[in-house]
C-alpha cells in the first residue's frame, strides 16, 4: 500500500497556513495530497481558515461567520497571502485535497461545489463530526471521508466502529497516541490509519513501525524523506 505524505494546510511550518502560496509548496514539493480547512463566510463563501476566528492567521479579528467574503479578502493571512476561496485552490494545484468541515452547512455548500466542478474524485473530506461525515455520504454518495480521532485507552477498536458507522474510509489520529493494535483493527476492517503531527525523523520512524499508511506534517522536507524505512 502507497505510504501517504499529507501537506497539513500547505506546509504551515514554512509558509502561512491555509494560503495558496502554502499549497502551491506542498505541490512542489511532492506531497501526495494538500490537506486544508473550510469554513462559511458571512455571506456563504467557502474559505479556507481554519480557526473559527481569524485573529491568529490574520492582522484582522472577528469571526469568520460574521465577515463578508470582500472583508476577509482585505486581510493579510501572511506575508502579503490573502484568504482563499477553495475555488481558487482547486484552480490553483492539481494535487488531490482533503478538506476538512466542521459543520453541516459547510458541508452542503462544499458539495454542491464539487458537483458543480464535477471535481468530487478529487476531494476527500474530513471531520471531527461523525455527524458531518454521515452528511457528506449522503451528499456525495462514493465520496472518501476521513475521521479525525483518537482512540481510547483499553479501546483500541472504537474508533474504528465509528469510522464504519459513517462510511468513512480512513481514521486519522496524533501519531503518538496510535497503538499497533489500533492500526491492524483499522487495518482488518479495510480502512486506511494515518498519523498526525509527523514533524520530525523520530516521528516519521515510529509512523512507519505502526505500519500506518500516511502522515500529515507541516514541514515539506519530511517528504523528501518518505520513503525511510524504520
Amino acid at each position: 500500500m502507497t505510504f501517504l505524505t499529507i501537506g497539513h494546510r500547505g506546509v504551515m511550518g514554512v509558509e502561512p497556513e491555509n494560503t495558496l502560496r502554502s499549497f502551491l509548496r506542498a505541490e512542489r514539493s511532492g506531497m501526495d495530497v494538500i490537506a486544508l480547512d473550510l469554513r462559511l463566510s458571512k455571506d456563504g463563501a467557502l474559505v479556507a481558515v481554519h480557526d473559527p476566528d481569524v485573529d491568529r492567521t490574520t492582522d484582522g479579528s472577528g469571526a469568520v461567520a460574521d465577515l463578508t467574503l470582500d472583508e476577509l479578502r482585505a486581510l493579510d493571512a501572511g506575508q502579503g497571502e490573502r484568504v482563499p476561496v477553495l475555488d481558487e485552490v482547486l484552480d490553483a494545484v492539481h494535487s488531490p485535497l482533503l478538506v476538512s468541515v466542521g459543520d453541516q452547512a459547510s458541508v452542503a455548500a462544499l458539495a454542491a461545489l464539487l458537483r458543480r466542478r464535477d471535481l468530487a474524485s478529487r476531494v476527500e473530506v474530513g471531520s471531527a463530526h461523525e455527524v458531518v461525515l454521515a452528511e457528506t455520504a449522503r451528499l456525495l454518495p462514493g465520496v472518501r471521508t476521513t475521521l479525525y480521532a483518537s482512540p481510547r485507552v483499553g479501546d483500541t477498536e472504537g474508533v474504528v466502529h465509528r469510522a464504519q458507522a459513517v462510511g468513512a474510509a480512513t481514521v486519522a489520529t496524533d501519531v503518538r497516541l496510535v497503538t499497533l493494535a489500533a492500526v491492524e483493527a483499522a487495518h482488518a476492517a479495510g480502512l486506511r490509519m494515518t498519523g498526525l503531527g509527523v514533524d520530525t525523523l523520530d516521528l516519521l520512524r515510529l509512523a512507519r513501525a505502526l505500519c500506518l499508511d500516511g502522515v500529515v506534517t507541516d514541514f515539506p522536507e519530511i517528504r523528501s524523506t518518505g520513503r525511510f524505512t524504520a
